[in-house]
């Protein structure tokens, strides 16, 4: 097969250099632009991943999915058709404050864990800036410039971490959340803040096993969540992060009391100091024992549990859910695992995981799940118009790398990686393809304007350019899946998670 010229095209994508962390903060104005970006985008498009700062991770054995990686937000300010200015900055938690020599931001360890900045997703809430992560971390508020504030403890009215994956629902301006905390009693908690940014709702669930909750789906009426073999595994967690010398019979007693006691907020100042190895996997395990079903919650009344059996799989990324006639429709991104018990390594999952868009059909009468895939091409980062979140929906996107495993490529143009528009509703998909060497990440759908037809807009993200070694920022039209503007970086963006376009 043919390859441009100049650009060496042999690559894994989760360990090209395209992932490892840049080593300083960069401010860029009058960015050079490519295109003409539409005159109705005025706001920030800002996303968010693990930077470690230099000499806190090790370049030899370095993992995006790495549970100890400080965070970085990305953002670019549009306004009057002009890309203003791009900016990085690291999340100031108290242990990156102390390494850039700073005075530390304030902190409220009632909010969550401080020890590890949040990386997971940065979105717009109540006139703040927030970026978060799960397993019991602090969010933190931004400013419009990215500057970090501090803690995000939503008035004083969270305790125990939040989650990188809320749900905001248009109809009532609710976020909605499902959240958990790596150590302590395995209890996981529905959250629901309010319009004003308070938390109006905060109540445990019952889920035992410690499955790893990572996203939930949301209809009008319910919150559905995945338990499934993916779980957190203490004795792994403390096999990561004690030294090497230490004895099999300490790991597991401190394993033991990891699951047993949370520690207090006031011991806060001292966790936040707590050392922690510079490349250290989530401790996770597949379980093929735990069983693999849909729990779905009622959003009034008691936070009861109602468990509904699927096949065996995974779900980390959910599209979007909604009600027909008795039935809760959910689309979201399934992956498979293995046939056995194995510690888990979330990097498996665009290799032997195979990601594709699938639909679970569950009947509230009858107890039945008819489930269905939407389509063979393997993708992540599913999204949909933040308009139709907990509502019918007709378009679904997602990101792309074509129906080849991600482990057998030998070049990047065997399955061109491109972004995909279903219309779920007529049928059909629209792709835009990316050039060759070109490694796209998650893209958000912004609607032209708030009375537009859905699917009337754009889908805005981030780019990495192998050739160039810098990134930019592509805004594609979501109709007709053509790129009308490219914004090109003055550096380099780590592969990311999560982002979000926020309007002014």
């Amino acid at each position: 097969m043919m390859q441009p010229k100049d650009v060496d095209m042999e690559i894994d994508l989760l360990s090209d250099e395209h992932v490892l962390p840049v080593d300083r903060e960069t401010t860029a104005t009058g960015l050079q632009v490519t295109g003409e970006i539409p005159k109705f985008l005025n706001g920030r498009y800002v996303r968010t991943g693990p930077n470690p700062l230099p000499g806190q991770y090790n370049p030899n054995n370095y993992s995006v999915f790495g549970a100890t990686g400080d965070g970085m937000v990305h953002g670019v300010r549009l306004r009057d058709g002009r890309a203003e200015w791009y900016r990085s900055r690291w999340v100031r938690t108290p242990k990156v404050s102390r390494l850039l020599g700073e005075k530390p931001k304030p902190a409220n360890y009632r909010a969550g864990v401080t020890t590890v900045s949040p990386q997971t997703n940065v979105f717009g809430f109540a006139g703040k800036t927030i970026v978060s992560a799960e397993g019991g971390l602090a969010p933190y508020e931004l400013n419009d410039e990215l500057e970090t504030v501090g803690t995000c403890d939503f008035g004083r009215t969270l305790e125990g971490g939040y989650t990188g994956h809320p749900k905001l629902d248009p109809v009532t301006g609710e976020l909605h959340a499902v959240t958990y905390q790596l150590v302590g009693p395995a209890v996981a908690r529905y959250v629901v803040i309010g319009p004003d940014g308070t938390v109006r709702k905060s109540v445990p669930l019952d889920v035992p096993g410690r499955p790893l909750l990572h996203d939930i789906a949301l209809s009008q009426n319910y919150v559905m969540i995945f338990d499934c073999p993916l779980v957190i595994d203490l004795n792994l967690l403390t096999r990561k992060v004690a030294p090497a010398s230490a004895p099999s019979f300490i790991t597991r007693m401190a394993a033991g009391l990891l699951g047993r006691f949370e520690p207090p907020a006031l011991l806060g100042p001292l966790v936040a100091r707590v050392p922690l190895p510079k490349t250290a996997e989530f401790p996770l395990r597949w379980k093929a024992s735990h069983p693999s079903r849909i729990g779905v919650i009622p959003r009034q009344g008691p936070a009861t549990v109602r468990w509904f059996e699927i096949e065996p799989c995974y779900v980390f990324h959910t599209l979007n859910a909604h009600e027909e006639d008795g039935t809760i429709v959910i689309d979201a991104c399934r992956i498979t695992g293995p046939e056995d018990d194995s510690e888990y390594n979330i990097a498996d999952v665009l290799g032997t995981g195979r990601p594709r868009l699938h639909r679970w059909e569950v009947d509230l009468e009858t107890g039945v799940v008819k489930e269905s895939w939407t389509d063979e091409r393997l993708q992540e980062f599913p999204m949909v118009d933040p308009r139709r979140v907990s509502l019918p929906h007709r378009y679904g996107f997602t990101t792309s790398v074509g129906d080849t495993d991600i482990d057998t490529l030998q070049s990047l143009d065997d399955a061109r990686a491109s972004l995909i528009r279903y219309d779920l509703t007529g049928g059909g998909t629209t792709e835009h393809k990316l050039e060759a060497g070109h490694i796209p990440g998650e893209f958000s759908p912004v609607p032209r304007s708030a009375d537009a037809e859905e699917g009337d807009g754009v889908l805005i993200g981030y780019e990495y350019d192998r050739s160039t070694q810098l990134s930019n920022m592509l805004i594609v039209d979501a109709q007709s899946m053509e790129n009308i503007a490219t914004v090109h970086l003055p550096a380099r963006i780590p592969f990311q998670f999560h982002g979000n376009w926020i309007p002014a």
